[in-house]
């Protein structure tokens, strides 16, 4: 019947029979005869230490022996006393995982409900009253501890002491202290649990001393520890043995994620529930402070700095709308030229042990970069993308990571569309005052086909002095045939260098001239007529460097020699 109602204490009783009959067999063990010894005298003394265990001295011992003394001291549990209150403790203290903190925002984000914390609390509260063990598993970053936390934290009063002693602590003086502890309610917890089983720590005998004694134990374990453990006949396993774990799942349930909804008052479930993958929130907000530390540290020279540098352009490439999209490899090294200062740190790490750094999985969970459906393609994880958009003092994207950016999403115009949104909430404030902004957002308006607002920022940047958008707007002015205002635009753009504004000023050139020259004609002017014809004929010739110069002199010839004295 003991089997059946208690199996850890069936246990003990067993373990306990057995030592008491293997020296009750010792016993009828006849000893060889030996010559008697001498007569001696025995004087045992014991002095300058701690009594740890008996010490006998004699001749000859007959038969089994049986000693009894009282139950050794094992130092290093304070009293009860000296236990923090539940209602004081810090979780983060005992375990749980930090999430990250900006400002005076708390520790800890609230708690949000899990689908087994009906079970927990029903365990936690049995276990106030009768003692015993109560477990919670999961994947790594499932948020074990948080949840066991909160059941404990909710379910048992403010002014119960809690005891979380270090993985290896000798807790075999255990029952001794709460022996003590007068009308004081006490809990123990053990997170990581198999740092806490074996002999000296969690013993079926340990658990059933609690247990008559009315101690509740609230302890974590990772999947695979308590399968390491769970299954055997070593006594860890019978420590679990008859224990139902509660168990967390890192992916949350659709009725978990509308309660982490009702939580977005706080601005970390705010940015769990929008950028966390495949609803893993709680691997989010443990993963997001672990990672962005690494990631930030690994600038130095003597860390990683090119793998730093891999990453900083894979979350800039996410800032520019594509942050669910992965980036072919190639693109995200071409990338990093963009960044002078941080590629000058990065010359001494190579591409390949910058990749291998930035791909491995941190946590069990994952690496800084996610690897997408198609070979070779990268994402940022979105912990550190949230952290850059939200921390303070984040540097801007390059200007040319946009177009990348822009470039990369070609094929997929609902993305590229995506990346012109960003741009103009993020740049339109600046394009007034800088030409290249301007310039940019050109670019973008004209690879999603909006050539009227394409224009519009090409003209406002050619206006404040960029000569590149300059060339485009005398181009585009010059194709409606509005050659007069074409002129200026294509005369900066050219002055400046431009080939191919070159060109089109010479056509405009040569459009103009003969325009006018067939209009003096018209009034009768043969020369203007001869001049018209031999321009025409010269607009066939392939434009060089100095074609401008060529068109220019001879047109200015056609309107010195004119005998009419050509107007314009």
């Amino acid at each position: 019947m003991t089997r059946r109602q208690d199996a850890v204490a069936y246990e003990e009783l067993r373990t306990i029979a057995d030592a008491f009959t293997e020296d009750e067999r010792a016993r009828t063990v006849l000893a060889p005869r030996r010559r008697a010894p001498d007569a001696a005298t025995n004087s045992n003394t014991v002095s300058g230490g701690t009594f740890r265990e008996p010490v006998v001295q004699a001749g000859t011992f007959n038969g089994g022996v049986h000693t009894y003394y009282g139950s050794p001291q094992h130092p290093g549990l304070p009293p009860v006393a000296e236990w923090p209150r539940l209602d004081a403790a810090d979780p983060i203290a005992f375990g749980v995982r930090r999430t990250r903190r900006i400002g005076d925002e708390p520790p800890l984000p609230p708690y949000v409900a899990r689908d087994g914390d009906a079970v927990l609390k029903e365990r936690v509260r049995t276990a106030a009253e009768t003692g015993g063990l109560v477990l919670v598993t999961g994947e790594p970053l499932s948020g074990k501890s948080r949840t066991a936390w909160a059941g404990m934290l909710t379910n048992l009063p403010g002014t119960t002491r809690v005891l979380a002693p270090a993985i290896g602590t000798d807790l075999r003086g255990l029952p001794a202290v709460l022996r003590g502890r007068g009308g004081e309610r006490c809990v123990i917890w053990l997170d990581d649990l198999e740092g806490h089983l074996g002999e000296h720590g969690l013993s079926p005998a340990l658990l059933a001393d609690l247990v008559g004694l009315r101690v509740p134990v609230i302890a974590t374990m990772s999947d695979e520890a308590y399968d390491a453990h769970r299954f055997g006949g070593q006594a860890r396993a019978r420590v679990l043995a008859g224990v139902d774990p509660v168990e967390l799942s890192s992916d949350w349930t659709e009725p978990e994620l509308l309660r982490l909804e009702a939580g977005y008052g706080d601005a970390r479930l705010h940015d769990a529930g929008t950028w966390c993958d495949g609803a893993r929130v709680t691997e989010y907000l443990a993963v997001a402070p672990e990672l962005w530390d690494e990631w930030w540290r690994a600038r130095r020279l003597n860390a990683h700095p090119h793998g730093h540098l891999l990453v900083r352009a894979a979350i800039d490439f996410a800032r520019c709308g594509t942050d669910d999209v992965p980036i072919p490899l190639a693109v995200l090294r071409k990338a990093c030229a963009l960044y002078e200062q941080e590629g000058a740190r990065a010359a001494g790490e190579s591409f390949e042990d910058a990749l291998e750094w930035v791909t491995a999985i941190r946590h069990g969970v994952a690496g800084m970069l996610v690897p997408g459906e198609a070979p070779d393609t990268w994402r940022v994880h979105s912990s550190l993308f949230s952290e850059a958009e939200t921390r303070p003092g984040t540097p801007p994207v390059p200007l040319g990571l946009w177009l990348l950016a822009g470039e990369a999403m070609r094929e997929a115009p609902p993305y590229l569309g995506a990346v012109l949104a960003t741009a103009e909430n993020a740049l339109v404030r600046e394009a007034g005052e800088d030409p290249e902004v301007a310039l940019l957002l050109g670019h973008l308006h004209e690879a999603t086909g909006q050539a009227e607002d394409a224009e519009k920022w090409y003209r406002r940047s050619a206006d404040a002095g960029n000569v590149e958008a300059a060339g485009i707007v005398g181009r585009a002015l010059a194709a409606r045939g509005e050659t007069a205002e074409a002129i200026p635009y294509l005369e900066r753009a050219a002055e400046a260098g431009y080939t191919d504004a070159r060109g089109h000023l010479v056509t405009v050139l040569v459009d103009r001239a003969v325009f006018w020259l067939d209009r003096s004609a018209e009034d009768g002017s043969p020369t203007a007529a001869d001049y018209a014809r031999r321009l025409r004929e010269s607009v066939s010739l392939p434009p060089d460097n100095v074609i401008v110069e060529h068109f220019q002199r001879r047109l200015q010839e056609a309107l010195d020699t004119s005998p009419d004295n050509v107007k314009e």
